[in-house]
């Protein structure tokens, strides 16, 4: 994730840049703090540095923006970094993009706070009148004169860059004068909107598919539970209709021993009839030879 938070001084700038760098693990990098780096490290860009700011001159663009090419090569800006008091013109916004396309590096999002300038001052000055309660001293670069002026020079030289960044489609707008808690709120949102970041709603994507999985598991159970119910029920239900079966089947076998049994009586009874024929045939033949022995006689 690669960011700009544009706004006036005293917009919260530098709060923002905090939680963001400690929520995504990304790096701010200030170019005040690059430069006194560079010069202490004693690298090239550092040393060209050096030389200019020692004879009270400004820094030229292509010096800063080759200490920010030197900085983002560092292993801890690998995964993003938030910058921080750069670019503050529209010619180093341009040098900046021809940085990032040659390293095939691409700019999120420009997040700009916008605040009321009245509401700042009067901040500024509550802020001193407290500091000069305490009786302590009142920073020289905290009070409205110094702020009147900062803002504008904010207004001349870095608010083009709202324009700028908004053509390209990168600018994203957020309501500074809200609750510090706020802000960070919706930066974090409008981040994740534009896929910069993962969102809150992504995060959990997994717990909801657990919990899909678990309601799964349980419908499952559920389901089991009565089925196995019915099925017990059903057994149940079947024992009278098998005893029945049986009983019916026992009744059909017993039918089909007495029929058989009547079968066996009625052989018997054939077959003693039969010798009764046959002994009724003896008799009478025996009766009609003795007749004829008589006869003769």
């Amino acid at each position: 994730m690669r960011l700009i938070l544009l706004g006036p001084p005293g917009s919260g700038k530098g709060t923002q840049a905090q939680r963001l760098v400690h929520k995504h693990g990304i790096v701010q990098l200030s170019t005040g703090e690059m430069l006194r780096a560079a010069v202490a490290a004693g690298t090239p860009v550092g040393l060209q540095a050096k030389e200019i700011m020692a004879n009270g001159g400004l820094v030229p663009d292509e010096v800063v923006v080759g200490i920010i090419a030197d900085r983002i090569e560092e292993p801890d800006a690998k995964k993003g970094f938030i910058l921080d008091g750069f670019p503050r013109t529209v010619p180093q916004a341009e040098a900046l993009d021809e940085l990032l396309r040659k390293r095939h590096l691409k700019l999120d999002a420009v997040v700009e706070l916008r605040v009321n300038e009245s509401a700042l001052l009067a901040r500024v000055e509550k802020r001193a009148e407290e500091t000069r309660a305490r009786g302590e001293e009142v920073r020289l670069d905290d009070t409205p004169e110094v702020l009147t002026k900062r803002l504008a020079q904010y207004r001349s030289m870095t608010e083009p860059l709202i324009h700028y960044y908004s053509e390209r489609r990168k600018l994203l707008t957020v309501d500074g004068m809200m609750t510090i808690e706020h802000v960070t709120r919706d930066i974090n949102r409008i981040l994740a909107a534009i896929g910069a970041v993962e969102s809150k709603a992504d995060e959990p994507a997994k717990k909801p598919a657990k919990s899909a999985s678990k309601a799964t598991k349980t419908a499952k159970k559920t389901t089991k539970k009565p089925a196995k119910k019915a099925t017990k029920s059903a057994k149940t239900a079947a024992k009278p209709a098998r005893k029945a079966a049986k009983g019916a089947a026992k009744a059909v076998a017993k039918a089909k021993g007495t029929n058989k049994g009547a079968k066996k009586a009625a052989k018997k009874a054939a077959k003693k009839a039969a010798s009764t024929r046959k002994g009724a045939k003896a008799a009478k033949k025996a009766t009609k030879k003795l007749t004829k022995k008589r006869a003769k006689r």
